[in-house]
């Protein structure tokens, strides 16, 4: 089954800066995590890096606690 941006399942995506912005460091630094595969990320068709909202989230809780 394709996912479609409208569907319910549809994953919400982060750009580097809001999820630099969440673990309060750099954007750069979020491109070296995922390069480095401490977090995945999803491409756009115009190359760009997404990060799925869970994910993030999940990680956020694991640094706080």
């Amino acid at each position: 089954m394709a996912m479609t941006p409208n569907s319910a399942e549809a994953e919400t995506l982060l750009t580097p800066a809001e999820v630099a912005a969440l673990f309060r460091v750099d954007p750069k630094t979020v491109t070296r995590w995922a390069k480095a595969g401490k977090i995945s990320s999803i491409r756009t068709l115009g190359g760009h890096r997404r990060f799925r909202e869970t994910e993030v989230l999940e990680l956020l809780d694991r640094k706080a606690g």
